[in-house]
């Protein structure tokens, strides 16, 4: 986990960026179009992001025609009790979490961060950000997470917990694994250091794919005492991109 230090740093590197560029739409370049770090899209821009569909599952969030729960978390309930998430995993709002991601624009974690926040569903005590393996970290030199839950706890003026859990196993990346192997891979790989006895927590992420790894690290919480667990995202992938497992 980045020290207090380098959290410090990184948002004096963000701040010195925004006053010294015009306030920019982050899509599409159009100047001028917020004083704020959080609001950097033109009007045009906004009105086309892929929001979630109203109508969704309120455990998964995935995209329903009727009901409230989906069929899968019907038959398989995951560990984790609610998710939330900003967008759907569309265009143009992954290829910013991949500039942010794997291309280090940590000025769009500002950005994310607050959508995550604002579309954040229920009172939690807590927020955990989903852990990175010290190899991973050391490579990536930021955990995309952990940048998204400071920005939404300090919007939402909730504590984030930075060291309550750890990744312990070093696994293969879930994107370049088969759907039906992510639960697999993830299997055991996170411990929990703090007793969470009767919390209700948020797990911070940026993109629930087959929430495999939420999943895990919801299970993880819960072994330690955590009464309710949330997941919040920015963005989740929705059914057509899905070959029929998402749990």
């Amino acid at each position: 986990m980045l020290s207090n230090a380098h959290e410090s740093f990184l948002d004096r590197c963000s701040r010195f960026v925004q006053r010294g560029w015009p306030s920019h739409c982050v899509l599409c370049g159009a100047r001028n179009v917020a004083d704020s770090a959080v609001d950097r899209y033109c009007a045009a821009c906004d009105r086309a992001l892929p929001r979630l569909p109203p109508r969704h599952c309120r455990v998964c969030a995935i995209a329903l025609e009727s009901g409230d729960t989906c069929g899968a978390c019907l038959d398989r309930p995951p560990r984790y009790d609610s998710a939330s998430a900003a967008y759907a995993y569309a265009f143009p709002i992954d290829a910013l979490i991949r500039a942010y991601k794997y291309g280090g624009d940590l000025t769009l974690a500002p950005v994310l961060g607050a959508a995550l926040a604002d579309a954040a569903a229920g009172e939690v005590d807590a927020i955990v950000a989903m852990p990175l393996s010290d190899a991973r970290l050391r490579e990536r030199g930021f955990n995309q997470a952990h940048e998204l839950a400071r920005h939404a706890g300090r919007r939402l003026a909730l504590p984030v917990l930075p060291n309550a859990c750890r990744r312990v196993v070093d696994t293969a990346p879930q994107a370049s694994l088969p759907w039906a192997e992510r639960s697999r891979n993830v299997r055991g790989v996170f411990v929990c250091d703090v007793d969470l006895a009767g919390k209700h927590i948020a797990i911070v992420d940026d993109v629930m794919t087959t929430g495999a790894t939420l999943n895990e690290l919801a299970r993880t919480l819960k072994r330690a005492g955590a009464a309710c667990v949330s997941a919040w995202v920015v963005a989740r992938t929705q059914r057509d991109e899905l070959p029929g497992f998402w749990v």
